[in-house]
């Protein structure tokens, strides 16, 4: 049987303890680190999810996203990866590369242009600029349980998002409302069925590029082709 993954909770206040707090200092550490690396190439990014709102744990990924289509070479002069990836949640999604660091921490970026509402997903989860973190900021965001983190001195506040109108989640994460209606509905379809896969997971060999490797792709896959003919 598959894994639930989305999960409401109860509205509650969880105080961090000091092994939390040295947990989240040291995964900031390493985003931070990271992004700053990217920067230095001249590349914007961010950091989302736990790291961004604060709730981690000891699996707690850490995810960075360029937000948006660069050459790949440039991420490259500033990442030293293991694996790389091509990844499409969905036939209608951007399709984007994915630069594997190590255990459970990630580099992604848009092979093609995206829409503000797929810029939102990140909004949704949370997310931080490089200076905002420097500056030891958390921001607001929902977690795979549907559950809206909102980060307070001492930790953070759990609030359900089926006890909220979707207009108020927006309104606190300044996300469209469309994007809240979504991902509520894909992650209460995970509730209840467990994690699906992706329409679109392409390992691209050290030979070759992002892009040399999207190319070939598109060539027998016409919905991918037709993807990137809509966001040239």
């Amino acid at each position: 049987m598959r894994p639930k993954t989305a999960t409401f909770g109860c509205r509650k206040f969880v105080e961090y303890t000091e092994s939390h707090w040295k947990l989240l200092k040291e995964k900031r550490r390493i985003a931070e680190k990271l992004m700053a690396d990217i920067a230095s190439v001249s590349l914007p990014c961010i950091v989302y999810g736990s790291v961004a709102r604060g709730d981690v744990n000891e699996k707690s990924d850490i995810d960075i996203f360029i937000p948006c289509p660069v050459p790949s070479y440039r991420v490259e002069l500033a990442v030293d990866w293991t694996d790389r990836k091509i990844v499409q949640a969905t036939p209608n999604y951007a399709i984007k590369g994915e630069y594997i660091v190590g255990d459970g921490i990630t580099v992604s970026f848009p092979l093609v242009k995206m829409k503000d509402r797929e810029l939102d997903f990140y909004r949704f989860g949370g997310c931080l600029t490089l200076d905002q973190l420097r500056r030891g900021e958390r921001v607001a965001g929902v977690d795979k349980r549907l559950v809206l983190i909102i980060p307070e001195e001492r930790g953070h506040e759990e609030i359900p998002v089926n006890e909220m109108q979707p207009s108020e989640v927006a309104k606190i994460l300044g996300v469209c409302i469309d994007i809240v209606v979504e991902r509520m509905r894909v992650l209460e379809r995970r509730r209840e069925i467990g994690r699906t896969g992706v329409f679109l997971q392409y390992r691209v060999p050290p030979d070759e590029s992002f892009e040399s490797a999207l190319l070939k792709i598109s060539k027998r896959n016409p919905a991918v082709r037709k993807l990137i003919d809509s966001r040239m």
